[in-house]
This record gives C-alpha cells, sequence and structure tokens, in this order.
C-alpha cells in the first residue's frame, strides 16, 4: 500500500485554461485499461521540457527533444502518451513509429508533425504497436475535455497503486493563476530525471523564455531528489506548458515577486507529484526524507544524501524496523567525500541523537532508534560539521515485494 498517499479526487483537480485532455483504451499492451492520453494545447500556448539523462534515451525522447528545439511555427499544440511499451531500445525503427505517431495525430488536427510530441513508459525493447495508437487517437481526442485531469493521471500509470495529482492556486498581480500537474512512477527511479512522466500546466503568463530555465529550476528542486531504486530510466520526461490565458501582467523575471510567488506555487505541486511516486514505489512501507546539513557544498551534501538513500543494507533496515545504524554512517563514508573528517559527523532518527562526532551516542538506546524506525515517516539527518550547505533527497524502504513486482513485470 502507498504510504500515506490517497487518490486525487476530481474535483479537487483544476482545470487549466487552454488545456483539454482524453483518454482511451487503445490495447497498447493489455486490453481493459486507459493506456492512451493526449492532451491538446490552444494555439499560443508555451512549452517547455525536461528529460531522461540516460545515454540510452528511448525514441519519444529523441523526438520530443527535436521537436521542442525546433521552434516550429505554431507552436507545440498536442502531446500524445501511451502506457504498455517504452518503444526503448528500438532503434531506427522505434524512431519511425514515434514519428508516425506523431504524423497521425497531426493529421486528426490538421497540424504539422513536429507540432506534437510523444511519450512512452512500459516495457523496454519491444516494438511500439503504432497501429493500435493511431486506432485509438480518435477516440482520445474526442474525449478530450478541460477537467480530465484525474483520468488522465489514471491514463499514465504503469506499476502504479495509485493515480498521482495535485493542484494550486496563487494570486500573480492580483489574478488567479491556476496550476495542476499529474505524474506517475513506481521503480527505476533514480534522479536525472527521476524514472517518471510528469506534465504540469498552468494558465500564468509568462515571458516564454523563462520556461526552459524554469522547467529545469523545478525538476531539481522535486523529481531530481527522489530515488527508489538507483536505476535511471531511458524515458523519463517532465514537461511544463503555460497557456498565457489568466490575464495577469505577464512575469518577465523569475526574481520578481511575481516570478517568486509563481516559482513557489509551481515548486509545490512539483515536489508533491514528485514525493508521491516514492509514496507509490513499488513495495513501498515507509517514506523516507534524508536531510544532509553542514557540508561544504550543495554537491558533497547530495552525494551523500544519495549513498545513503540509494543503499540497500539502509533501505531493508528500514523494511525490518531494524535500527542497525552503522549502515547509515558506512553509506556516509563512501560517499566520495576524500576529505571527510568522520569525528565531526552527527547522527539523528527524527528527533533521536544516534551519533555524536563520528560515533554512538552515549545516551542513545536502541529502543528509540527503533520506535522511530517502526514509523511510515522517517527524517534520517546528517551533520557533516564541515560548512553551511544542506540537501535534502526522498527515498523509501526495499521489500520483498519490490523483488516481486518487478519480477512478475512483463508478465
Amino acid at each position: 500500500m502507498p504510504v500515506n498517499l490517497s487518490a486525487p479526487v476530481a474535483a479537487d483537480l483544476l482545470a487549466i485554461n487552454g488545456v483539454r485532455i482524453g483518454v482511451t483504451e487503445a490495447g497498447v499492451r493489455k486490453a481493459n485499461r486507459k493506456d492512451l492520453t493526449v492532451f491538446l494545447l490552444d494555439e499560443g500556448a508555451s512549452v517547455a521540457g525536461v528529460f531522461t539523462q540516460n545515454r540510452f534515451c528511448a525514441a519519444p525522447v529523441q523526438v520530443s527533444r527535436e521537436h521542442l528545439a525546433g521552434h516550429v511555427a505554431g507552436g507545440i499544440r498536442a502531446m500524445v502518451i501511451n502506457t504498455g511499451n517504452a518503444n526503448a531500445g528500438t532503434g531506427a525503427d522505434g524512431l519511425a513509429r514515434a514519428r508516425r505517431t506523431c504524423a497521425d495525430m497531426a493529421a486528426l488536427l490538421k497540424l504539422a508533425p513536429e507540432q506534437i510530441l510523444p511519450f512512452s513508459t512500459g516495457v523496454i525493447m519491444e516494438e511500439l504497436p503504432v497501429d493500435r495508437i493511431a486506432a485509438g487517437l480518435p477516440a482520445a481526442i474526442a474525449a478530450a475535455k478541460a477537467d480530465n485531469w484525474a483520468t488522465a493521471a489514471e491514463g499514465i500509470m504503469t506499476t502504479d497503486t495509485l493515480p498521482k495529482a495535485f493542484s494550486q492556486s496563487v494570486d500573480i498581480g492580483g489574478r488567479r493563476v491556476s496550476i495542476t500537474g499529474i505524474s506517475k512512477g513506481a521503480g527505476m527511479i533514480r534522479p536525472n530525471m527521476a524514472t517518471m512522466l510528469g506534465f504540469m500546466a498552468t494558465d500564468a503568463a509568462i515571458a516564454p523564455e523563462l520556461l526552459q530555465p524554469l522547467v529545469k529550476e523545478l525538476a531539481d528542486g522535486s523529481f531530481n531528489r527522489v530515488t527508489i531504486d538507483g536505476d535511471t530510466s531511458t524515458n523519463d520526461s517532465f514537461v511544463l506548458i503555460a497557456t498565457h490565458q489568466a490575464g495577469n501582467a505577464p512575469v518577465t523575471s523569475l526574481t520578481s515577486a511575481e516570478g517568486q510567488a509563481l516559482k513557489a506555487a509551481l515548486l509545490d505541486v512539483a515536489q508533491k507529484l514528485a514525493q508521491a511516486i516514492v509514496r507509490d514505489g513499488e513495495g513501498a512501507t515507509k517514506f523516507i526524507t534524508v536531510r544532509v546539513e553542514g557540508g561544504k557544498s550543495d554537491e558533497e551534501c547530495r552525494l551523500v544524501a544519495y549513498s545513503i538513500a540509494h543503499s540497500p543494507l539502509v533501505k531493508t533496515a528500514f523494511y525490518a524496523s531494524d535500527p542497525n545504524l552503522g549502515r547509515i554512517l558506512a553509506a556516509v563514508g563512501y560517499a566520495s567525500i576524500g576529505d571527510l573528517d568522520q569525528t565531526k559527523i552527527d547522527l539523528y532518527l527524527n528527533e533521536v541523537h544516534v551519533a555524536v562526532n563520528g560515533g554512538r551516542n552515549p545516551a542513545y538506546q536502541e529502543e528509540d532508534g527503533q520506535r522511530v524506525m517502526k514509523q511510515q515517516e522517517i527524517i534520517v539527518r546528517v551533520l557533516l560539521g564541515r560548512g553551511e550547505a544542506e540537501q535534502t533527497v526522498w527515498t523509501c524502504d526495499l521489500s520483498h515485494d519490490y523483488v516481486s513486482i518487478n519480477a512478475d513485470y512483463r508478465s
């Protein structure tokens, strides 16, 4: 069961003027499941995205990057998302199939293929069934409506147990601006990007040239701070859409008061979407915040945090509620910080002071550690004693179910 996560309530999700979403069953991999989702964007919308850093990136990632970089006349006007098949590890044929999906969608909407972004998620190294997708597109387009975010969150799921969607509104220059986003992901989760698909839209008016640095900053503050199993997927994509229809004076600087307010609201949604992925991690029973403080730089804090968050020994100890906390100190030690002084390191579990100056706190009692380890939400704090930098990442435990889910994934 997901850790303190519930399915979104459709009525709580804000429609975004200029965005319509349609979902259908195309039988991409299995019958009787929502597996084809389309986003239709009004003319004038701006779109930016960040993608996986895996060099073996999927065909739709390559095509989406090309289309975003091409700055086609009329801009990006639609997105096509299929589940069940990643169209990764498919070579030139996979690229041709991703491009055909764009062409099929463009023909139905009387657009150029370069105005379409394709996205896929699912099994790697299998042929994308483009005929099934083409056959499903008319129904998906016909179903498109503004208040379809909850259904879209279902339509992009793979091994997720719950759909993930959140909304936020914020006042920008006296106008109400709306933000809604969805994400999917539960396994093969590792930053750069963390394995996932994420789509966020806002009706805010914002200078189009700000959208790319903004989506990168949002990803770095949310999706690039989560890990479940340390694997970087071939298909990770996070897209930000601005329709400019809220009526606010355009935001022209991210450092202005309006820019900061908009960015904070967007980051709030992005972090909720990212944390929901961890809460729904395959087999997860605990949600763990790893906070590293007192580093010389943000980068070394991240190295230590991910060393802890990726450790199978640490993660299985959390699953067992076993306060074998030397595993955490060991992970700190092999985090590639060459001049780390272990005598300055302190370790906390929630409020329990476990280690002081690199050794067991004389006041620490194992029953206190076990009490914390049994909780569903746990904060690990590591104090390095080296400087003022700090960084936070989110992870989960590693259970028997994780192995079972991934062993049976293609069944």
